[in-house]
């Protein structure tokens, strides 16, 4: 059986694989991201115990090796009497670790904002849920944004520790595929173009993602706008 012939019997199988591994992507790539809002903007608090837990927080997942954190959630959680489906589990784990990052990322966008776009803000009468979603939050989304997306590369190509908990993930259609070919350098090189390709259409819609958030950006950091959206005792005042 020649080469070509393998990865064409393969390809029902390498699909499926493809199929996993993006449900672990997209999976916790959601949880990552609300993770990262979460804990982020937390970072950012006045009070110590909420600063002070968030932090904790972010530093353990951050510092613990994702490995490690997959095998403790697969196979020590059932020592304890908590048993995961292993597509959750993946999904956690990346979410969690990855998460963590992601709250850098979103203290720091957060962070750069001018503050005179917060002080305005506060003199315009908004609520600390308004100053957030309609002044704070859309500027700093384009900021965050490049970081995101390396983040999410980063996952996707995490996802490949899935096939230690029993997935069949595309690594491991991958090391099928070496056990039916008998050779390493093809069947890894075929592994190669397929994971560039899936990070290469996350990464063009993240760009899409980022010009839409800089063309807004503008619009939505104006004084103008900014007074648009005031409350009206706000308008009276300016």
């Amino acid at each position: 059986m020649s080469k070509l012939d393998a990865v064409r019997d393969a390809l029902p199988a390498l699909w499926d694989g493809i199929v996993v591994t993006l449900e672990l992507t997209i999976g916790g790539a959601l949880l990552a991201f609300v993770l990262a809002l979460a804990l982020g903007t937390a970072a950012r608090f006045r009070s110590l115990a909420v600063r002070g837990s968030a932090r904790v927080l972010i530093e353990f997942f951050r510092g613990t090796s994702l490995l490690v954190q997959i095998f403790w959630l697969f196979y020590v959680l059932p020592l304890l009497g908590y048993k995961l489906d292993p597509v959750f589990c993946g999904i956690l784990a990346l979410g969690l670790n990855y998460g963590a990052y992601g709250a850098e990322v979103v203290r720091g966008a957060l962070n750069a904002v001018p503050r005179a776009q917060f002080e305005a803000a506060v003199a315009l009468n908004f609520s600390p849920w308004q100053r957030m979603r309609r002044v704070l939050f859309p500027q700093a989304w384009a900021l965050m944004l490049p970081s995101l997306t390396n983040l999410l590369v980063h996952l996707l190509k995490g996802t490949a520790l899935a096939s230690y908990i029993t997935l069949h993930d595309l690594t491991y259609e991958i090391g099928q595929l070496r056990k039916t070919t008998s050779d390493t350098l093809f069947s890894f090189g075929v592994g190669l173009v397929i994971y560039f390709v899936l990070a290469y259409l996350l990464t063009l819609g993240m760009n899409l993602l980022e010009t839409r958030a800089k063309t807004k950006l503008g619009r939505g950091a104006s004084l103008k706008e900014v007074l648009r959206l005031a409350p009206d005792d706000a308008k009276v005042t300016a």
